[in-house]
């Protein structure tokens, strides 16, 4: 029935838990960011790193990543980590920025797994020929290590991720950057996600059919979009006899 499958992440592929309000995460960090020559304790460094982020933000909304809708735009908060050694007057490169983000996350996951099913799914859907594709509003810095932890890079034909593009879910803008970098067509698609407002929604404004799975971490609010199919306990091993049912 369908070419190409569209899968969110967090919530439909992977579970996971983060504290970033931890007060132990924001003394380990002013530790390592004090270490590094950029003086801060644990509440000035959650505070300037609000702010930055609050200011990428803002940045980006401007551009026309973010289409210049700010619920739209998406920050990459590397870039935060990276400013943050630079208000102190530290230099701070690529490499640093991008191993202080990777450590920020590594301090600030409880846990990750993949559901039980996705492997299974994701190899089948490889086995018939099919695209698959990621789509998910994440921060690059945080979510490639992660897809590489839980060995499921090698499914993908593509993996879009908000931080990369400057936009999330649901703006047509990110679902349309997808279906033109792969040349994919949306009645040809299926949208695989947790969130009904940006997996859902927005999968239907960009033409595509829609799987809705109702999961822990799915926001509370659901029942409000049409999907074409809906999984309600949380049970990924139901969703290939749905999506697969007819192919």
């Amino acid at each position: 029935m369908y070419q190409n499958y569209v899968f969110d992440f967090y919530g439909t592929l992977a579970d996971i838990r983060t504290d970033e309000e931890n007060p132990r995460l924001w003394e380990k960090m002013s530790e390592i960011y004090s270490a590094m020559g950029a003086e801060y304790n644990s509440r000035q460094l959650q505070c300037a790193f609000r702010r930055l982020e609050r200011e990428e933000k803002e940045r980006v909304a401007c551009g026309s990543a973010g289409d210049g809708n700010k619920e739209d735009a998406e920050p990459d908060l590397t870039k935060v980590f990276s400013g943050l050694y630079h208000e102190k007057g530290v230099f701070c490169d690529a490499a640093q920025a991008k191993l202080t983000a990777v450590t920020f996350r590594a301090l600030s996951r409880e846990f990750i797994r993949v559901y039980d099913g996705v492997t299974e799914l994701l190899a089948e859907l490889r086995r018939r020929g099919k695209g698959v594709f990621l789509l998910s509003n994440a921060q690059a810095d945080f979510t490639r290590p992660e897809i590489e932890l839980l060995e499921l890079t090698q499914y993908f034909d593509g993996i879009f991720l908000s931080s990369e593009q400057g936009c999330k879910k649901p703006s047509p803008v990110f679902f349309g950057k997808l279906l033109q970098t792969y040349g994919l067509d949306p009645r040809e698609c299926i949208m695989i996600g947790n969130d009904e407002a940006a997996d859902i929604a927005g999968a239907k404004r960009a033409g595509m059919a829609a799987l809705y799975i109702h999961t822990a971490i799915s926001p509370s609010e659901y029942g409000r979009v049409e999907a074409d199919y809906r999984v309600m306990d949380g049970d990924f091993r139901k969703v290939g006899g749905l999506i697969l049912q007819t192919d």
